[in-house]
């Protein structure tokens, strides 16, 4: 299996700077890979607000149903994560591990297990025994330290070639607050809610509320808008919180989804999101080429953005990409079968700037060495019109190649 980071990788990474009331700690359990760090502890300050999105599927791991009980309360104090078994698929035995965690979790951190929030990813399906890590938890809260948010984005890595972190620094009334997301995620990616593992945190003094709304707004055209290979993760998890420390240096509390103060702060968490999604995306497994589908002139913007997940979905599609071959018909294919209104007659598609299909044929000011020179580039941009109304969308995902094949035919073993 190829451990080589991906040519699609970032050049250079953002300083992470410190959140006031957030501490970090990473460690060896040995859980599924040897000589790297598996677990995280995230502790945060009393008084931190949380907010949490989840997978959609319907065989949901036993931490995003820890999880999801819990995040009612709204409050936090601890996350642990730990990579290399998803705990999903374990039955009575998931659930059992997830309660000892929790427990020990709580006992590590002076609080409740209901303010312990819990994430698992890599294998499905083998049990997941706490005792190889419940007992680090109290030296991890002892040791964590608010400079290591690349440490944790490198403890959650399964089949990632490198971490995924990014950071902002923003307005709230007059103070300056700061925000910084950590995600992985590079198999196993769909939409229907993450299809990964992300954890936002702010200094902000935002409630529970709130976060809640910015989150799930957030997602639509984020997490929720890319796609590696069309298979939604059981283990799925975003969350967001905020410690309010910036409280003490003037910020003013927001309370209301509706409030003015909050544009800047929406602005840039939403950029985040994005930013981490497509780093998601650029790290899918085997990728050689990121790919942008646009869908315009479709009947609504929901069926934009099922013809757009079609298209960008199809093997068909996608293994052209890899081989730099503008295979158009490929995507007449994938608006056909997308089940939604379009008029063969009517559809116009662009790889590029390059127009290769107008009014249901092939363009006659078409191409083929421009469109194929196009190609060669490692940001591929297919749009299609449908050309019968006003919505549109746009997703990411990327190409498919056969390190893909080799990386999920060896994934057990």
């Amino acid at each position: 299996m190829s451990t080589a980071v991906s040519p699609l990788a970032p050049k250079k990474y953002p300083k992470m700077p410190a959140i006031d009331g957030v501490r970090i700690a990473t460690a060896e359990a040995g859980i599924k890979y040897k000589g790297r760090t598996d677990v995280l502890a995230m502790v945060f300050d009393e008084g931190t607000t949380a907010a949490g999105v989840f997978t959609r599927s319907k065989c949901p791991s036993a931490p995003v149903d820890f999880c999801r009980q819990n995040l009612s309360g709204g409050k936090a104090r601890i996350l642990v994560v730990n990579s290399g078994n998803a705990n999903a698929f374990t039955g009575k035995k998931g659930r059992e591990t997830t309660s000892l965690t929790g427990q020990a979790a709580a006992k590590a951190a002076g609080c409740t297990p209901g303010d312990v929030f819990l994430a698992s990813t890599g294998v499905i399906g083998e049990p997941l025994d706490a005792g190889k890590f419940s007992h680090l938890l109290s030296g991890m809260v002892k040791d964590a330290r608010s400079d290591q948010w690349t440490e944790a984005a490198k403890a959650i890595m399964t089949t990632d070639t490198y971490p995924k972190v990014v950071t902002a620094t923003v307005k709230l009334g007059d103070t300056d607050v700061t925000i910084n997301g950590i995600a992985k995620g590079a198999g196993m990616i769909a939409p229907d809610m993450a299809t990964m593992l992300s954890f936002v945190a702010t200094d902000a003094p935002i409630a529970a509320n709130v976060l809640q709304d910015m989150l799930s707004r957030g997602t639509a055209k984020t997490f929720n808008a890319v796609t590696v290979d069309s298979d939604t993760s059981t283990s799925d998890t975003l969350m967001l919180f905020a410690t309010g420390a910036a409280a003490k240096r003037g910020a003013p509390k927001i309370s209301d989804p509706k409030d003015a103060r909050l544009g800047a702060f929406r602005r840039a968490f939403n950029k985040m999101l994005k930013t981490l999604a497509l780093q998601v995306v650029r790290d899918g497994e085997g990728a050689r080429k990121q790919v942008e589908v646009t869908v315009t002139g479709a009947k609504s913007a929901r069926s934009a953005k099922r013809i757009a997940l079609s298209i960008a979905n199809s093997p068909l599609v996608k293994t052209a990409v890899a081989g730099e071959d503008a295979n158009w018909g490929r995507v007449v294919m994938a608006v056909g079968k997308a089940g939604e209104p379009a008029d063969r007659d009517l559809l116009s598609i662009w790889f590029g700037d390059n127009r290769l299909a107008h009014n249901g044929e092939r363009d006659p000011g078409y191409s083929e060495a421009a469109t194929s020179a196009y190609m060669k580039g490692d940001n591929i941009a297919i749009r299609a019109d449908i050309g019968i109304g006003r919505g549109k969308a746009t997703v990411w995902t990327c190409d498919l190649t056969k390190e893909y094949v080799a990386i999920n035919g060896d994934y057990r073993s």
